[in-house]
């Protein structure tokens, strides 16, 4: 390609598709990625289902809402799904994903249709449209697949090859290091995990066949990490897929002022936080999909009581309620808050020191990037054993002990893990690791910059397409 026509490729600005999983762990990293491409001149078609493109709607920005198009497909109706339209993992209990996947493979023919009748240069895709790739082939469109998930949790799940036997591999596989993996590491589930993990897959088609599929058909994988926290593993990545791995960052957000201007509530929770001494409270959120039975929320109450220190704990309206008599007893000392709560504003809050976590990685990048400390609290579903375990090797945060078989714990084991981890001495390592981390997951120069590669080899690759 001569110079000039090579200028007129880099003037020439991209159609590009984006198409996450119904789920809103999945759906931000994607708005993240649109808002990035967008605001590099790239046109965006940001592909759902009309209740979830709505409520994206509401909390996104009117300046990126009029740089991106929202193109809904139409919601099937699949049995075993409510009749009241859920059509997001945070609407429905763990049991009922299986069908939402299947909904979520109904939308084949409408996104086929759509990608017919467009001009999509690039289609960004998430793990479970195993069907897609063999369509956008098919159309000359160009697929990359990108993961949310950290790239330890990819390395530890395998290749394409071995992803399509694993559903014939034993259960117990899952529960030790990978023979794959050639350096340190103590990433593997739990027993309970995997139960967990398994629930919530479709028998027609696992998630390893999902998995396997969309990495085999993309052109190459993009993953939401950085060489400065998992080096060994992009590098393992790229060995076990045979294609490129292009890490796009840790995408974190910065807090502004105007963040809080979405929900009044904020003012109360910032002037209770402001009464409270610095690095002394502890957060506790657990997202926005995992729920604890009535014991679990006994227990963990109790364990937080104990604790003795100061909190904020965010409680969903679908959780099994708190033991009476509770709030009266931590008066003063604790908040429980059963609102929408500015998660990214209360970490950031000079009286927060640590983070009782579901161990969610949108959830841990937020807390790394401002440096508090985790308390690691996994829930039995999709990689969030894996994150905790990455967590613990790293010395950032501890886990709170539970029994491998059934995921059983103490309040004794919760309130020990809470003061070792905030106030005593034993912790200050992994304190003093934490707040390093800053450095890495609060770095916005730093994580722009993994975006900006990526954008340069997304076009460059389109180059290659085009001179071949």
């Amino acid at each position: 390609m001569d110079e000039m026509k090579k200028k007129e490729h880099e003037d020439q600005k991209f159609h590009i598709a984006l198409f996450p999983w119904l789920a809103f762990g999945h759906f931000l990293p994607f708005l993240y990625l649109s808002n990035h491409l967008s605001q590099l001149g790239h046109r965006i078609s940001f592909i759902s289902t009309p209740k979830n493109l709505r409520r994206l709607s509401e909390i996104i920005s009117p300046d990126l809402s009029a740089r991106i198009a929202m193109v809904p497909l139409p919601f099937p109706s699949v049995n075993g799904l409510p009749p009241d339209s859920a059509e997001s993992t945070s609407e429905l209990p763990s049991h009922l994903v299986p069908y939402l996947k299947r909904a979520h493979d109904q939308l084949q023919l409408p996104l086929t249709e759509f990608l017919q009748n467009s001009d999509v240069n690039w289609l960004i895709n998430d793990f479970a449209p195993h069907w897609l790739p063999p369509i956008a082939t098919r159309l000359g469109i160009n697929s990359v697949f990108f993961s949310i998930f950290s790239a330890s949790s990819l390395a530890f799940m395998g290749s394409p090859e071995y992803l399509l036997r694993r559903c014939q591999q034993p259960v117990e596989d899952l529960t030790v290091v990978p023979r794959w993996i050639p350096f340190p590491s103590k990433v593997a589930f739990r027993q309970y995990e995997v139960m967990g993990f398994h629930d919530q897959m479709d028998q027609d088609a696992s998630d390893y066949f999902r998995l396997a599929k969309v990495i085999e058909g993309c052109r190459f994988v993009a993953t939401r990490s950085c060489a400065e926290f998992e080096a060994d593993s992009l590098s393992l990545l790229q060995k076990l897929y045979q294609k490129p791995v292009i890490p796009v960052g840790l995408m974190p957000s910065e807090v502004k002022d105007s963040d809080s201007d979405r929900d009044d509530s904020w003012d109360s929770l910032r002037q209770w936080l402001n009464g409270k001494t610095q690095n002394s409270v502890l957060y506790i959120a657990l997202g926005t999909e995992v729920t604890l039975s009535q014991d679990q929320m006994n227990e963990l109450a109790s364990g937080i009581e104990k604790s003795g220190l100061p909190f904020v704990w965010v409680v969903k309206t679908r959780d099994h309620p708190i033991r009476t008599g509770f709030e009266d007893r931590v008066a003063g000392r604790g908040l429980v808050w059963t609102n929408w709560a500015p998660q990214k504003r209360i970490l950031a809050h000079p009286s927060v020191g640590g983070f009782l976590t579901h161990c969610g990685w949108s959830s841990v990048i937020e807390a790394l990037g401002l440096g508090r400390v985790l308390i690691l609290f996994p829930g039995a579903s999709s990689d969030l054993g894996l994150v905790a375990r990455l967590l613990s090797d790293k010395r950032v945060g501890l886990e709170i002990p539970r029994d491998d078989r059934d995921g059983t714990f103490t309040a004794d084991s919760v309130s020990q893990s809470i003061r070792r981890v905030m106030v005593e001495k034993e912790g200050e390592e992994i304190r003093k690791n934490a707040w390093t981390m800053r450095k890495i997951f609060g770095n916005v120069e730093l994580q722009t910059k993994y975006l900006d590669e990526f954008v340069r080899i997304l076009e460059n690759d389109s180059m290659v397409i085009e001179s071949v």
